[in-house]
């Protein structure tokens, strides 16, 4: 319980630091005064300078970090998520190649397309005649798909005029500079509507935990079930990319580290702290990543991968003693 309190009280803090902590720092006191009053630096902050980064990290956290939990708790296997899987990169090389083709269709409409197709081609090239593999071996095909989208992103980008390169590239390592009020309602808007229909899915999720074929004597459709996760999870993932770009590792670390704060175990309580867990993460990588530096805001996806790179590192060790790699 105690664990399940700390999270939030953590999120909160995380985004008031996200409000104060920059190149310039702006008090308590002057943030409350520009909320209630409208006026002076903290009303500055709020309404431009980081209030739409702020909550739109948070909604991207949190979509990925139930992404990754969705592929987690299906493949039993915590390497799993939409950027291990090559999702994430299929939905950054759909919006770079509608950029450099000029193909204007809204943000997460691309993003969707781009990391369905993925997730259809990892399930293709993981099908043998006895079907779709084990989840290391759709794991692995993943992690080629996305090197290969990440590729054919970076061929794009050179084919691209200096300034649209130099944004597509920034975009592509995961960016919550410049971020609107737009973003934030987006990102929300799809998420909450995605959620919702994940919630309507948890018990489902909680049957296919326990294999398919005691699923399946419990009244689930496994096929339609699992179908029908691994579509909203990809969505999940999309509309992230959508608006902070393919921010690395965040979908991967925000379920286990949840679990481990919190002492869950249901599907729908790990979703819960999953959620929660990603937007901490974000949020805070991303105070890092405009401070760290005097003068210069770095992606938030390089604080991310260096938080990840570790924790992958760690994962993969603990897999192997296991005898599960």
């Amino acid at each position: 319980m105690r664990g399940r309190l700390l999270l939030p009280v953590m999120l909160v803090t995380a985004i008031l630091l996200s409000l104060m902590v920059g190149q310039v720092f702006v008090t308590p006191a002057d943030l409350w005064t520009g909320l209630w009053k409208g006026t002076g630096s903290g009303a500055l902050t709020l309404r431009v300078l980081r209030g739409p980064a702020a909550f739109t990290a948070a909604g991207a956290g949190a979509v990925l970090g139930a992404s990754g939990t969705v592929f987690q708790v299906l493949l039993r296997n915590p390497l799993a998520a939409p950027d291990v899987m090559g999702f994430m990169s299929g939905a950054g090389l759909a919006v770079v190649t509608a950029v450099a083709f000029g193909i204007l269709l809204p943000l997460p409409l691309l993003a969707a397309a781009g990391g369905l197709l993925a997730a259809v081609v990892v399930a293709l090239l993981s099908f043998r005649g006895a079907g779709v593999q084990s989840s290391l071996t759709l794991i692995l095909v993943g992690i080629g798909v996305g090197f290969f989208a990440v590729a054919a992103s970076s061929f794009l980008i050179t084919r691209m005029p200096p300034q649209e390169a130099a944004d597509a590239q920034r975009w592509l390592s995961g960016s919550l500079a410049a971020r609107s009020w737009w973003h934030v309602l987006q990102v929300w808007g799809l998420g909450s509507l995605l959620f919702l229909v994940l919630a309507l899915q948890v018990r489902t999720m909680a049957l296919l935990e326990l294999g398919d074929e005691l699923a399946a004597g419990l009244g689930a459709r496994v096929g339609r079930a699992r179908y029908g996760l691994i579509g909203t999870g990809v969505l999940l993932a999309a509309t992230g990319v959508a608006v902070a770009g393919p921010i690395p590792f965040v979908a991967m670390m925000a379920g286990p580290l949840g679990m481990r704060v919190a002492g869950v175990t249901q599907p729908g309580s790990r979703l819960a702290v999953a959620a929660v867990t990603g937007a901490i993460v974000t949020i805070l990588a991303d105070v890092v990543a405009r401070s760290v530096v005097p003068g210069l805001q770095l992606p938030v996806g390089v604080m991310t991968g260096i938080l990840g790179a570790p924790y992958l590192l760690w994962l993969l060790m603990k897999e192997a003693e296991a005898g599960e790699l």
